[in-house]
């Protein structure tokens, strides 16, 4: 009989489930700016993780004769104040950036949901530690405690993720605990508690599936915000460090050139731009379109 309710229940959260994820596309395409973000994202990533393969050139090669030369068919972007070719700099610092932002995600969703869930089913003592432990992280300024933990911990690439990560799954964690707290109170998984599920079995196959999507617009949002911090301290010089590229050192290398090759700055510039802007907007779409009031136009 128990195997029985449960096998139920759990056809019952996925047919839900499912139904979400056909009612979300069809929701996304109603908001054009989202919509071409979503694509637009999709071609970035190609670009950046797969260009380097294609577009041979080594981009620490370092040529000081060909130093700051201007666009041309060896170099379509030029190259910089040592000779590298711009065009595969921006090709592997934005595979190192969209890697440090995605990576960063990752972490503070699982750092986020764990908390946020086990703060909004396991209620009373761990309910007041957690989410107070939550909130004395959010009153810490975010971009003070990056710069402070990167000068003790240093500036490899696995510590920026690890402390970018860790300063950012606060609002990941709030959001989950209000959609377990709402979700803990409905037939199903009272009825999956009272057939003696654990509650690490409940989390996972009842509670969970179920705000996945919220997880996902809290995750991409996350990513805009991943990097900028990335980029701005690696502006500061505190980021990950050359000759590794990235487009926040790109830029901060090129501060001396703003006049004589602006390229240098404008390229990772705009590329920042565009890729925050466009994550932006595809969060701000997730959330609309998984809005139970949204209304068709």
């Amino acid at each position: 009989m128990e195997v029985s309710t449960q096998s139920t229940i759990q056809a019952d959260v996925k047919t839900q489930v499912k139904n979400k994820k056909s009612t979300l596309l069809s929701r996304l395409r109603e908001n054009r700016f989202a919509y071409f973000s979503l694509w637009f994202l999709v071609l970035i990533h190609i670009v950046v993780f797969l260009g380097p393969f294609l577009w041979t050139v080594n981009p620490e090669d370092l040529q000081q004769a060909g130093a700051l030369a201007g666009w041309s068919l060896q170099h379509p972007f030029g190259t910089d104040d040592l000779g590298r070719d711009v065009f595969a700099r921006m090709l592997t610092g934005g595979r190192v950036t969209l890697v440090v932002g995605l990576g960063a995600m990752l972490c503070s969703l699982l750092i986020g949901t764990v908390i946020g869930a086990c703060a909004g089913f396991m209620g009373k003592v761990v309910e007041a530690v957690l989410m107070r432990l939550t909130e004395a992280m959010m009153a810490i300024p975010t971009f003070f405690f990056v710069l402070v933990a990167l000068t003790v911990l240093g500036t490899s690439p696995l510590m920026v993720v690890l402390v970018i990560a860790f300063s950012s799954w606060m609002e990941i964690a709030r959001v989950v605990y209000g959609e377990t707290l709402k979700w803990k109170q409905y037939e199903f998984v009272e009825a999956a508690n009272a057939s003696g599920a654990t509650p690490f079995r409940i989390l996972t196959r009842y509670i969970i599936p179920q705000i996945i999507p919220s997880i996902i617009v809290a995750g991409t949002l996350t990513i805009a915000g991943a990097i900028l911090t990335e980029s701005a301290i690696s502006y500061l010089g505190l980021g990950i460090q050359p000759p590794t590229a990235t487009w926040g050192n790109m830029l901060q290398n090129s501060q001396q050139y703003i006049w004589t090759a602006p390229v240098l700055g404008v390229l990772p510039g705009i590329a920042i731009t565009v890729v925050v802007l466009a994550y932006n907007f595809l969060g701000d779409g997730l959330r609309d379109a998984l809005d139970p009031k949204f209304v068709k136009k």
